[in-house]
């Protein structure tokens, strides 16, 4: 296929400066996928197993409170939180503000420092309430 170079080649992304909006943005997506895909499964097992009977949610709980599940549980509960706030984010630019350069970074941040704040807290609190 011929180019016809009197066109202009859409931006590429060395064109623009990165920023912490295009990362919230990529998260977005990412996380929405990972929730779809390792929270949807996670589900799916939690209601076969609760509707099979005693037997089978055991198992699903021995496996769900293993201490090596924490390498799902953790990110998992760290992508709901970005997937929210950043969603939380898109809805007020849908209703028409936050769209000024440092008003949208600082809440681009705020998203990323919220996730990891809330995913600490609610792991603390996990933690501290299985030890007591």
């Amino acid at each position: 296929m011929h180019r016809n170079p009197s066109r202009p080649l859409s931006p590429h992304l060395t064109v623009w400066k990165w920023g912490p909006h295009m990362l919230v943005s990529i998260l977005h997506r990412v996380t929405g996928a990972g929730l779809s895909v390792a929270g949807g499964a996670a589900l799916v097992w939690w209601l076969l197993a609760a509707a099979d009977g005693r037997e089978a949610y055991a198992t699903f709980v021995e496996w769900a409170t293993w201490k090596w599940a924490l390498i799902i549980w953790i990110p998992l509960s760290w992508a709901l939180f970005q997937h929210t706030l950043s969603g939380l984010r898109h809805f007020v630019m849908d209703m028409g503000a936050g769209f000024e350069l440092p008003v949208n970074k600082f809440w681009a941040n705020m998203t990323i420092v919220g996730s990891l704040l809330l995913t600490a807290l609610l792991w603390a609190w996990i933690i501290l309430e299985k030890g007591a």
